[in-house]
């Protein structure tokens, strides 16, 4: 971290404003060298002033400048920005002038929050939370983002790891003197201790996933026999024409994914091959993925033509989990009184892709059934499978713990339970991971 690093923080292309981000020990030499500001630059304070290249001394635009001084920045170094408009002529001179600045180079991806984590600005999990807040598409991806960089995570997994060394400790003292006996009461506190962060740990990990799928989407499958309106009903969600709509049988041959936001919460809305006997092998292949993609699902829209079938269609949905799957009787518009108070009653939900009859209704219906899934509890959920595995590692450590084995052993087990938890916020040497946690990032964060 010794050389001083600069990017341009704000999209690379033409805009009202752009932001220059510099970090290192000599950042403020680029203030000296590009600006008539006095050296003395004050903190936290915008100056409006011209830009100069750094070696001709043409002026380059008239800025606002800030300082941030160490420690007390994103960085932990001292930063510099620079706040030009945004013209690629005033980018590309800007970028070169910096360039040109002894000790100077351009950061690399993800270089800024790397930084601010090894000057412990912030942990892993934070770091992470900050690049899901950057990756965000929906309110609720915004808001959990904001509240994994808060320390939610970092606050819980550290709480554990200080648990389990107070343990270690124990062992280690232990270790040192041989010839004393470990009192019955300090064995039962310890025992006490490790049983309760295992179930913990234990219900931490019931809703794994759905911190997952809060990042990637949950897993919508649409399902049904051909010509039932799969792709009508997905064109009709999502309000534009995404998927051919046809009245020949098989049209849909492989699995289409449409993104969606539904109250907040992202969706993977995948249409799949119409589920019929055939004999074009292409056609075959289509539908076997779309049985995959239904064993994968979170949950299954099951789309029948309720003025030509019913539910009893779905025989080999039998064996599904029924509590992930909405029956849709579509083409409702189509129905009497009678036809509908029977489809209701054998707990299908009416619609109509045509009229858009019951859209928004299922979809009321799918956010209610996604916040289920989440559960109250939103402030800590695992977002990524490095986080499943490290808890899982700590567990079996945890569960091989034993005071009748041999202390060193025993020490040992509960080093590498703490070791496991120290990965997910980098309380450890972790340098094998880092570059890429942070080679995500986009460049200039």
């Amino acid at each position: 971290m010794n050389n001083t690093i600069y990017a341009l923080s704000t999209i690379n292309g033409k805009s009202g404003v752009a932001v220059f981000r510099i970090s290192g020990k000599n950042a403020a030499n680029a203030v000296r060298l590009m600006t008539n500001i006095d050296i003395n630059i004050t903190p936290r304070h915008a100056y409006l002033t011209e830009l100069y290249h750094s070696q001709t001394k043409q002026i380059l635009d008239k800025v606002l400048v800030l300082y941030f001084k160490a420690p007390h920045s994103f960085t932990g170094e001292d930063i510099v920005e620079f706040h030009t408009h945004g013209s690629k002529a005033v980018l590309n001179s800007v970028l070169e002038s910096l360039s040109l600045i002894d000790d100077f180079r351009l950061a690399e991806p993800g270089e800024f929050s790397k930084r601010a984590f090894l000057n412990s600005k912030m942990d892993l999990t934070e770091a992470e939370g900050l690049a899901d807040l950057i990756d965000a598409e929906t309110s609720m991806q915004q808001q959990y983002a904001l509240k994994q960089m808060s320390g939610n995570l970092k606050n819980l997994y550290e709480s554990w790891r200080r648990q389990i060394l107070g343990v270690y400790a124990y062992m280690e003292a232990y270790i040192d003197f041989p010839d004393e006996d470990i009192p019955q009461d300090v064995i039962a506190k310890n025992l006490n201790t490790v049983f309760k962060i295992k179930n913990e740990i234990q219900n931490h990990l019931k809703n794994s996933k759905s911190g997952e799928r809060l990042r990637d989407g949950f897993k919508v499958v649409i399902t049904g026999p051909t010509n039932a309106g799969k792709s009508s009903l997905i064109n009709a969600l999502t309000d534009r024409y995404a998927v051919i709509v046809s009245d020949t049988p098989g049209t849909t041959r492989d699995a289409i994914d449409i993104y969606l936001d539904i109250k907040g919460y992202p969706v993977v809305l995948t249409d799949t091959a119409g589920l019929r006997q055939t004999s074009d092998d292409i056609e075959k292949q289509g539908i076997e993925i779309a049985r995959q993609k239904i064993n994968n699902a979170d949950f299954v829209l099951a789309v029948f033509d309720a003025s030509k079938g019913d539910k009893q269609i779905f025989k080999e949905l039998e064996n599904t989990d029924q509590n992930k799957i909405i029956y849709l009787a579509n083409k409702a518009d189509l129905l009497d009184n009678e036809q509908c108070s029977k489809f209701k009653n054998e707990g299908c939900f009416l619609i109509s892709a045509k009229t858009k009859t019951g859209l928004t209704e299922l979809l009321n219906v799918l956010a209610d059934k996604i916040q289920n899934t989440i559960g109250s509890n939103t402030s800590a959920l695992i977002t990524r499978a490095r986080y499943r595995e490290a808890l899982n590692d700590c567990l079996k450590n945890l569960d091989a713990f034993d005071f009748d084995k041999p202390i060193e052993l025993a020490a040992e087990d509960i080093r590498l339970a703490a070791r496991a938890i120290g990965k997910i916020t980098g309380r450890i040497e972790v340098d094998e991971i880092l570059d890429k946690i942070f080679s995500s990032f986009c460049i200039g964060k």
